[in-house]
């Protein structure tokens, strides 16, 4: 039967998804002998699910045995959504409404809202949870609330819900309040839905037949039932019209009769009490009250239509409790045929297809109609037929049915659910009455989506399910200790329900959808249970299904020993919901309790004395605090011989049966001990006590199945301890008879003590005869040790002491033998371990036949135990070899393998052999790759060494050449890394540390990619060195290009004294403080040591400055000596350090005095109007600085430090600060008088003189002295040397020609100031002369860059003291700006182009090329940076560096 309403799609449930499944078992055939056993061993891992399936063993068939033609049942009728909890309470809510306004007159119809039904109860609950009707308005809530309805925004939605709220719900809520209401109208769209409503009130509760002798569900349910119904005063209401009555007229019609009725003028109007204006009379339908409709508040203008209920009756009848819930009985009676008929059709009818439908397709269709209200789906379920009336599906002794003889074994099969709840394993056999359902089977017949709904068993109990035949059952379980969460879920999803129903679960009405409870965090399984098939809940586990088609089902309930604390808790429980129990719990465990003799089982005696223990402390305690409330009066009930209603707790509904409370003032009723203050308001000295027992009789009772359970345990006890101790066979036999007279189970204990038994006596024959036999052989070997035909065998002594370890009594020999046999046995046992050992220790093997000496019986292992002991040595050998590699050598290998052939054949020294023959080739192989690789030309580069290795490191051998070729590796790696951290550490590599990586890069026998480049460049070093030393040192020089370069450590020291003290300083290097520079080569390490060219200028500056100092005092030494000697013969000059004679030569340096003939040759010859310089003071060739300036800018190409490097540096900055300086000393020279000639002296008569004019000391400033001194000491060429001598020179008052100036104008131009100021207009045309030429010039191409402005010319050259010229100081700064050149050594080219750079550093002056030494192509494609300006940059990366 489906019947469907329109549903809103709001209310379409998501699309339901299967819980886990739970366990499934299945039990062999031995397991399968004793049920409770095997649901002991399976309850660790199924109670944690709820529920678990069980599968026979195939074979395991029982018979139908049910009459099909006799059976025949009234099922219960179920409409599936009202079987859903939060679907029932939307339900009981529209019906609600309905009938408010079905009193009203009117009838409700569901409004529509975007194509959809609007759920009224979600927009009532809506509207409530937001303050209410006036609240939204008010803050405009109704856009908000039909987006939690779950419809689109942006639609204007809210207006049409609060219009459907306001005409539909908004006038129940107002009645609700008890508000005045106006007469309310219900208008009804003709697109809206009308609702029928379920009427579930009126509907009646579950009635099953009482067929059985007790109907413990039927009784419960009225018993409960009655306990919820809330008493309202009668209403009498209109009856509706049957088919058997007259229909009911309309009002129109109903006061039409009242008017012509003589008997009309009875009915007055209850508000104004007139009779009068009988055509406004109102009748009511309800109470038939008569009122005038001007009367009413408000009146009304019109006769309603249809039924008119006044405003009483329309509070009574909307204010009325809801009626408990259940189901309805079917009005027809089926047999099994005719229901099945029905069944299939209905499932074929409803899916359009055959019976056979999927089964995930029936579930998500069941769930689906479960949670909507649109449809109404009605299907009807045969439950709780009792099987005593119409027969058990299985087959029983005495039945109707006939059981053929190979079916006999399942009358007594445990598992037929007629004997299950009746073992002696089951507690439920202590009770005597037949509780239908749990100790009878109940028989289920289904159809498709009839439904069991959330329940657990009575006492929460186990329950057993067996499928007979038909479609499967779908089954859900929640584990036990989830109860009470799920029912915490369901109260709070659905609390209207439990408000009218407080044990609405415990009355099998109600279903929520598993999806939903586990969003809740209840746990859920399923199963689906198909025919043949148990299914097993365990104590307090929710469950509850639904059948997927027409089906057969049989259940009982059964409860095992671990069961009795639930069942105790489960009675607590009952009794604080005030439910009935359908047995007494106490009344179980007291008959137990007395057949703890000798018949019950000692397991279960354990169990009941724990349960009773508890039982008999919360007995004392009641009875001890009804003693103290004043009840005096007690008397003995024999509570087990009344029924059970007779002796329920009127509060409680608990069966009493251990005590109870009575009082004269209510006869046939009693309170247990637990609400002793709720039977009457009577004093307690007028209550009495009835008890079954006495605690004086409860206590020896509890003593006797606290014996019954002990008794087992102290006889197992003393079995074990005399088993153990071995004492006579005399107390085995006693016990064994014990244990008969006591009926212990036939354990494996008492099997075992039986045999023990009965063997003792043999075993004893068998120790003598043995104990006899060995004693004789002993004397025949005369106590030496026997011969081989005299020794036992292992078998023969291992039966021995196998016979004495049963022995019941202890024997003298016995733990000798015992002892033999166990060392024999470790023998043994040790042999073959070693023996089947692929690598046995030799020890370990040498150890075993050591052990072999003092056992007196035949091993067969020695033979092959000294066979191993040599193949175990030689392994061991050649272990230990391949645990040392680095000593495991060729010619060891070779030896190893030599012994090894000699050896008996086995696996692992076959093994061993070919490992060692394929290392010994291997090894070959590779030293001889490996000296290949070494020697190779063109040589290998690493990757290929490398890789070369990688295959040799899994060689574990000492392979001298492929360890050299290893270190050759790490060798060139390392060296690799020293030059890429060279490339890139950021600093200029020095030649000492170029060069030893050069030549240790040699030395490897490796491709080197960088020794190429960098063996170049060490070739260009040493190219420079050698045009530097061909521009500075002089034919056959005995100086090295350092000392040139150097200044000199000491002054006026020759070659051989500069070599003999470098040699003693070198001598005397580790006694010197680091930081002296005494002679040159502590300045060469200095400069090595130095870490950037900052600190080689400051060393270079150190020494400069002990070279003018020695200098200078070498001078005044050598002048003084000259002036001063008196005695000529005593002086000591010259390189022949002789005394002066004749015409001498004086050095302009060291102002000491030489005999011209032994300075002639030696191109020292004095030159007119130039200085003379001694061979010891003249180092070198002094080139011209045109020609060093070139050999610094290819150094700074090469880009490597080198002491020489160093020093040419800062031998060419110390040239440019002393042009700068004698610059300088022009401009002051004509204002400051630098000669101040002193009184003329009176000189000694000398018998030499000086052929060549020297500079006289005498009044020189020692600014001039000092310029002068270091212009001679600079190894280059400069002709501001010449000039500043001349001009000294003609300062001397003894020379003829007298000037006011002593700088006269050289050929470069620069003049005195005096002459200029004479000369002046001349020398200023000839200045315009020279600028206009020089201007030509710099209108000349320049290279590279454009020229600058004046300013910032004038500003890079006010900024750089360091490229001061010594250009005329006369020239304009415009002509400056346009003719200078920022090199100090401009060589001023002429010619038709010059060429110019500009530096690309800080200072960006313009440079002549020819003076810098850069070309043209240079200037084009590189940049340029001047001296001064890579000098700055230099200390600053260095200083960033450190």
């Amino acid at each position: 039967e489906v019947g469907a309403v329109p549903r809103p799609d709001n209310l379409r449930t998501n699309e339901f998804i299967a819980p886990p499944e739970c366990p499934v078992f299945e039990p062999s055939w031995e397991e399968f002998a004793d049920p409770f056993a095997y649901i002991n061993k399976i309850r660790p891992i199924a109670e944690k699910t709820g529920i678990c399936k069980v599968r026979p063993p195939k074979g395991w068939q029982p018979p139908f045995a049910c009459d099909v033609d006799s059976l025949h049942f009234t099922p219960r009728i179920q409409r599936l959504n009202e079987l859903e909890a939060q679907t029932r309470v939307k339900l009981n809510f529209l019906d609600q409404i309905a009938k408010f306004w079905e009193l009203q007159g009117c009838t409700l119809k569901i409004p529509h809202v975007e194509r959809k039904i609007l759920d009224l109860y979600q927009l009532n609950k809506l509207v409530n949870d937001e303050g209410g009707f006036d609240a939204v308005c008010r803050e405009r809530r109704w856009s908000k609330i039909a987006l939690k309805m779950g419809f689109a925004p942006g639609k204007a939605i809210g207006s049409h819900l609060r219009s459907h709220y306001e005409r539909i719900l908004y006038p129940y809520n107002l009645f609700q309040t008890g508000a005045n209401l106006l007469k309310p109208t219900l208008t009804n769209d003709t697109k809206d839905t009308d609702y029928i409503p379920h009427d579930l009130p009126q509907r009646q509760s579950v009635q099953p037949l009482e067929t059985c002798s007790i109907a413990r569900r039927a009784k419960r349910m009225r018993a409960e039932v009655g306990l919820f119904l809330v008493k309202v005063l009668p209403v009498q209401v209109k009856q509706e019209a049957t088919e058997h009555e007259e229909p009911i007229t309309s009002d129109k019609e109903n006061m039409l009769t009242k008017k012509n009725d003589p008997t009309v003028d009875q009915y007055m109007c209850l508000v104004c009490g007139s009779g009068s204006e009988e055509d406004r009379l109102l009748l009511c339908d309800g109470c038939d009250d008569s009122y005038h409709t001007f009367c009413l508040i408000p009146p009304l203008h019109d006769v309603p239509k249809g039924d008119w209920r006044c405003p009483k009756c329309l509070a009574q009848e909307c204010c009325k409790p809801q009626v408990a819930f259940g189901f309805e009985q079917a009005g027809r009676d089926y047999s099994l045929r005719t229901f099945g008929d029905m069944a299939d059709s209905f499932k074929s009818d409803y899916f359009n297809m055959p019976v056979h439908v999927s089964l995930v397709l029936v579930e998500k269709e069941f769930w689906r109609l479960v949670s909507t209200i649109e449809e109404d789906v009605t299907v009807e379920y045969g439950a709780d037929i009792a099987s005593k009336e119409f027969g058990s599906g299985f087959p029983i002794r005495g039945g109707r049915f006939q059981v053929s003889p190979e079916d006999e074994d399942y009358l007594s099969s445990g598992w037929n659910l007629n004997n299950m709840p009746v073992m002696d394993s089951s507690v439920l056999t202590h009770i005597t009455a037949d509780i239908c359902g749990m100790k009878l089977p109940w028989l289920y017949v289904g159809m498709c989506f009839s439904s069991f709904c959330w329940h657990i068993e009575d006492h929460w109990s186990y329950s057993i399910n067996y499928l007979h035949w038909g479609e499967p059952k779908t089954w859900y379980g929640v584990p036990g200790y989830a109860a009470e969460k799920l029912e915490w879920v369901m109260r709070k999803l659905a609390p209207e329900l439990f408000e009218s129903q407080p044990d609405l679960l415990h009355q099998l009405v109600t279903i929520m959808n598993p999806n939903t409870l586990m969003n809740h965090g209840v746990p859920i399984y399923r199963t689906n249970q198909c025919s043949g098939e148990f299914v097993i809940t365990f104590p307090r586990a929710y469950h509850s299904g639904f059948n997927q088609g027409f089906n057969f089902a049989e259940a009982v309930n059964f409860c095992t020993m671990d069961w009795m604390p639930m069942g105790r808790m489960c009675v607590d429980h009952y009794r604080q919901l005030n439910r009935y129990c359908v047995f007494s719990h106490d009344e179980m465990v007291c008959k137990m309790a007395s057949k703890a003799d000798t018949t019950m089982d000692v397991a279960l005696a354990s169990a009941v004395q724990r349960d009773m223990t508890v039982m008999l402390q919360e007995e004392d305690k009641l009875r001890d605090k009804v003693s103290k409330m004043g009840v005096q009066r007690s008397q003995q009930a024999e509570y087990d011989l009344l029924p059970d209603e007779e002796r329920q707790c009127s509060k409680c509904r608990t069966t009493c049966y251990l005590s109870a409370l009575t009082c004269p003032c209510s006869p046939g009723q009693l309170v247990c001990l637990h609400h002793a203050h709720d039977l009457c308001s009577c004093t307690s000295s007028e209550l009495t006590l009835n008890y079954r027992f006495t605690m004086a009789e409860l206590y020896p009772m509890m003593e006797a199945v606290t014996l019954r359970a002990e008794s087992y345990t102290y006889w197992v006890s003393h079995v074990s301890d005399i088993l153990e101790a071995k004492q006579d066979k005399k107390k085995l036999r006693s016990l064994v008879v014990e244990a008969e007279v006591k009926r212990f189970p036939q354990s494996d204990l008492l099997r075992q003590l039986r045999t023990v038994t009965l063997d003792a006596e043999k075993c004893a024959v068998v120790a003598q005869q043995l104990l006899i036999g060995k004693r004789q052989t002993r004397y025949r070997s005369g106590g030496r040790k026997s011969q081989s035909q005299n020794l036992l065998t292992v078998e023969e002594l291992r039966s021995f002491v196998r016979q004495l370890h049963n022995l019941p009594c202890s024997i003298r020999q016995a733990p000798l033998l015992k002892d033999l046999l166990t060392r024999v046995d470790d023998f043994q046992q040790s042999s073959e371990q070693l023996l089947s050992d692929e690598a046995p220790s030799p020890v370990a093997l040498q150890g075993l036949l050591d052990l072999s000496l003092g056992l007196d019986v035949e091993l067969p292992q020695l033979a092959l135990l000294r066979e191993r002991l040599e193949q175990a040595r030689w392994l061991d050998g050649v272990k230990g070899a391949s645990v040392r590699p680095h000593s495991l050598c060729l010619d060891t290998m070779r030896r190893l393998i030599d012994q090894g052939v000699g050896l008996a054949p086995h696996s692992s020294v076959e093994r061993a052999m070919a490992r060692l023959q394929e290392l010994l080739t291997m090894s070959e192989h590779w030293e001889e790759r490996a000296l290949r690789l070494m020697e190779a030309r063109p040589r290998h580069c690493v990757e290929t060494l490398v890789e070369a290795l990688q295959e040799v490191a899994s060689i574990p051998a000492y392979l001298p050449n492929c360890l050299l070729l290893k270190d050759t590796v790490d060798q060139a790696k390392d060296w690799l890394q020293e030059a890429e951290t060279l490339q890139l550490g950021g600093r200029i590599p020095v030649l000492d540390t170029l060069t030893d990586l050069v030549s240790r890069a040699k030395a490897i026998p490796v491709w080197l990619d960088p020794l190429a480049r960098l063996d170049s460049l060490v070739f260009d070093v040493q190219a420079w060195k050698e045009s530097a030393a061909k521009t500075f040192l002089m034919k056959n020089s005995a100086y090295s290009l350092l000392e040139v370069l150097c200044p000199r450590c000491e002054a006026g020291t020759g070659p051989q004294q500069s070599k003999y003290k470098r040699a003693k300083d070198a001598a005397q290097c580790s006694e010197r403080n680091s930081a002296r520079l005494d002679c040159l080569s502590d300045v060469e390490r200095a400069l090595s040591e130095s870490k950037d060219s900052a600190s080689a200028m400051a060393t270079l500056a150190e020494v400069r400055q002990k070279e003018m100092e020695s200098l200078l005092a070498l001078r005044a030494s050598n002048e003084s000596k000259l002036l001063l000697a008196g005695d000529c013969g005593a002086l000591r000059v010259c390189v022949c350090h002789k005394a002066p004679s004749g015409a001498m030569l004086q050095c302009e340096l060291c102002r000491d005095a030489f005999h011209r003939s032994c300075v002639l040759g030696s191109n020292q010859d004095p030159l007119p109007n130039q200085a003379w310089v001694c061979p010891r003071c003249q180092l070198s060739e002094k080139p011209p600085l045109d020609r060093v300036l070139p050999l610094l800018a290819s150094l700074q190409r090469i880009r490597v430090r080198l002491p020489e490097g160093d020093a040419l540096r800062f031998l060419i900055e110390r040239t440019v600060r002393w042009q700068h300086r004698v610059q300088q000393a022009s401009r002051w020279a004509s204002s400051s008088p630098t000669w101040a000639p002193s009184p003329t002296q009176e000189t000694n008569s000398m018998s030499f003189y000086t052929e060549h004019q020297c500079i006289p000391l005498q009044g020189l400033s020692p600014e001039l002295e000092e310029l002068m001194v270091e212009g001679f000491l600079l190894q280059v060429t400069l002709p501001e040397t010449q000039q500043l001598y001349r001009s000294l020179i003609k300062l001397d008052p003894r020379h003829h020609h007298h000037t006011d100036s002593p700088f006269p104008q050289h050929s470069n131009g620069v003049a005195c100031p005096k002459k200029e100021a004479v000369n002046g207009k001349r020398t200023k045309r000839h200045m315009e002369e020279e600028g206009s030429k020089r201007k030509d010039k710099a209108k000349k191409p320049r290279k590279k860059k454009p020229k600058l402005n004046k300013e910032r010319s004038q500003e890079a050259k006010g900024t750089s003291s360091l490229t001061a010229t010594h250009s005329d100081l006369s020239l304009s700064d415009s002509d400056e700006d346009f003719t200078l050149c920022a090199a100090p050594w401009c060589r001023e080219p002429e010619g038709k182009q010059v060429n110019w750079v500009q530096c690309d550093g800080s200072c960006q002056q313009w440079f002549h090329q020819v003076c810098v030494g850069v070309s043209a192509e240079q200037a084009e494609k590189e940049d340029y940076i001047c001296i001064s300006c890579t000098q700055f940059q230099l200390s600053t990366k260095e200083n960033k560096v450190a």
